[in-house]
C-alpha cells in the first residue's frame, strides 16, 4: 500500500502551444503532481535520502518544462511521467494535472490530466490505461 506527496500549483513559465505567437514568449502553467510511493523506510529513518525530495522533483519538472518548448500538454505529460519514472526508482505511481491559462480566453484554463503506475518494481516501464511503454 502506497502513500502520497507531491506538490500543489507548481507554476512554471515556459514555452508551449501551436500557434505562432505562443513561440515567441514564456506563458505560464501551473502542475498538481502527485506521487505515490511507500513511506515505511523515510518514515523511519527521518532522512531526505529515503524519500522523494518534492524539491528535486519541481527542478526536474521546470527544466524539462522550459528546455523542450513543447507544442501539446499531451507530449509534455508523457515526458515528465516518463522522465519521474526513470529518475525516481521509488515510485510506484503519479497523477498528474497540467493547465494552461492563457490558452482559451472564455475559459479559466485548458488542461490534462494522466494516471501512470510503473509495471514492476524498480522498472523503467509504466502502463497508461492497459499501454505499455518501454522508455
Amino acid at each position: 500500500m502506497g502513500s502520497t506527496t507531491g506538490l500543489k500549483q507548481l507554476e512554471i513559465e515556459c514555452i508551449v502551444g501551436v500557434y505562432e505567437y505562443e513561440r515567441t514568449k514564456p506563458q505560464p502553467i501551473a502542475l498538481d503532481i502527485e506521487l505515490e510511493y511507500d513511506f515505511t523506510s523515510p518514515a523511519r529513518s527521518d532522512t531526505l535520502g529515503d524519500a522523494i525530495d518534492y524539491d528535486h522533483v519541481a527542478t526536474t519538472v521546470t527544466e524539462l518544462a522550459q528546455q523542450r518548448r513543447f507544442r501539446l500538454l499531451e507530449t509534455m505529460a508523457e515526458e515528465i511521467a516518463q522522465t519521474l519514472f526513470a529518475d525516481l526508482k521509488q515510485l510506484d505511481a503519479l497523477r498528474l494535472e497540467i493547465r494552461k491559462p492563457q490558452a482559451v480566453p472564455a475559459a479559466t484554463c485548458s488542461f490534462v490530466r494522466i494516471s501512470r503506475q510503473r509495471l514492476d518494481s524498480g522498472d523503467e516501464s509504466y502502463t497508461a490505461r492497459g499501454i505499455h511503454h518501454d522508455d
